[in-house]
């Protein structure tokens, strides 16, 4: 039972401490929409979608006024359309009209986002995928609430080096597609490693093969809440610090289940994931980059900071599953740039670089996101950031992902504003030594050999 101190404390963290449900996600399988005619399979996708998600947003909204517990988005998440178009889509725009009927869909419905126009390559493309990716520029231009992923490497398979050389090309393409909006489209495209079939957020959700017609999965949120806590030990010894985070990371949690078992009942949708992961917003006080400077940082970047990032990461982890059977998605500390006011500072401070925070995704659930670049970085440097990334998710069999966003027309130093929860990033400096030759190999690199398990 909870008890009304609880109920108390669960207030004040949503009230001083900006506690939410970030988003309410459901996954909804597409392969019951296959067919030889591109016309029907969007009919049958928005049909499909209207009717299954048509009381998503009402349901979460209640839920919201009921319990008094803030939840941000609410969203869907569909099977990788690679898969779904694979037997009508030709050509590119066959492909641009599925991404059309899915933002129609997600009109009706009233989500802000739809993930799931996804491609997985991990091992190679098929013509279906390869028209896929071929399709994003267009497809994030001339929709809104659409968003990309493809995952183009594993800890099991390798990467494709093909699929990232395509990837650098089609990045740019998109960034120059929506230059007049900041080059926004490239927001919603993330390329991963060891994409997980049950993260709810995005832009790098999809509704993975292996779940079943429809789920619910919630993601949950808490910087602020952490923070707050922290703030309480400060100068506390490092098992002290573990403590707390663990405790407080379980309250967050709990609230999440809730959220997600009364979501799952109302709709009668199963009840897939908690993601307990810390997601930032630009708020004051809704910062991961100010939890690891309450451990000891003067700022984030500095020397120490991988470290204070793999601890957070850990005892959010170790608390949550305590609070929850069915803990999956990402689950961690996420670190996009955009999104973090503290992250934001560090970076105009020149205490964070491009080069430490990939350091940092060594340790944490994501990897480079919400990155701001010039917008005249070569194709072929995008394609090694991202090779790089997947390497460190395939060696440390973990998820890692990029979502870079090369601004047209911007320079180091000059700041951009994506609005919302994606916020706003000083473009940062890339290295400008080339590796063309390295990415224009082509083939794949070959999984590491502790990938053999079997």
């Amino acid at each position: 039972m909870i008890n009304l101190y609880e109920v108390q404390e669960t207030n004040k963290m949503i009230e001083e401490s900006n506690l939410d449900v970030r988003t309410i996600t459901m996954g909804i399988s597409l392969l019951d929409c296959c067919d030889t005619d591109v016309d029907k399979v969007c009919e049958n996708i928005y049909n499909k979608i209207t009717t299954q998600a048509k009381n998503l947003v009402s349901t979460g909204c209640e839920i919201e006024n009921e319990f008094g517990i803030p939840i941000v988005n609410k969203r869907i998440s569909v099977t990788p359309i690679s898969l779904v178009g694979g037997s009508c889509c030709k050509t590119t725009d066959d492909y641009v009209k599925i991404a059309k009927a899915l933002d129609r869909a997600a009109l009706e419905v009233g989500v802000n986002f739809l993930g799931g126009y996804s491609a997985l390559v991990s091992k190679g493309m098929t013509d279906s995928d390869r028209l896929l990716i071929e399709s994003i520029p267009k497809a994030l231009a001339s929709t809104e609430r659409v968003c990309s992923s493809v995952n183009v490497g594993s800890t099991k398979t390798g990467i494709d080096m093909d699929a990232v050389k395509l990837l650098g090309e089609k990045i740019l393409e998109t960034a120059e597609l929506t230059k007049d909006a900041d080059s926004l489209g490239c927001a919603k495209l993330v390329v991963f490693c060891n994409a997980p079939d049950d993260n709810p957020f995005m832009a790098g959700a999809f509704h993975g093969v292996t779940e079943g017609d429809a789920v619910i999965n919630v993601g949950v949120s808490g910087p602020g809440v952490v923070k707050r806590a922290l703030e309480k030990v400060r100068g506390e010894d490092f098992g002290t610090l573990c403590e707390t985070i663990k405790k407080t990371a379980f309250k967050v949690t709990r609230v999440g289940q809730l959220v997600a078992q009364e979501a799952s009942k109302r709709l009668n949708v199963p009840f897939g994931i908690i993601d307990l992961s810390l997601a930032p917003t630009p708020a004051v006080g809704d910062s991961v980059a100010e939890i690891l400077e309450e451990i000891g940082l003067e700022s984030v970047g500095a020397p120490g900071t991988t470290a204070a990032l793999a601890l957070l990461n850990d005892q959010v982890k170790k608390g949550g599953v305590m609070a929850s059977s069915y803990v999956g998605g990402l689950s961690g500390a996420f670190i996009p740039v955009s999104e973090d006011q503290g992250m934001i500072d560090a970076v105009e401070a020149n205490a964070l670089t491009l080069e430490k925070l990939e350091a940092m995704t060594c340790v944490c659930s994501v990897g480079l996101d919400m990155i701001a670049i010039p917008g005249d970085t070569k194709a072929t440097t995008i394609s090694g950031i991202i090779a790089d990334e997947m390497a460190i998710g395939m060696i440390n069999q973990k998820t890692t992902a990029v979502r870079l966003i090369p601004v047209i027309g911007k320079d180091v130093g000059e700041m951009v504003e994506f609005g919302g929860l994606l916020g706003y990033a000083p473009v940062m400096p890339v290295n400008r030594f080339g590796c063309d030759a390295f990415v224009n190999r082509g083939g794949r690199i070959p999984a590491p050999i502790h990938s053999f398990k079997n």
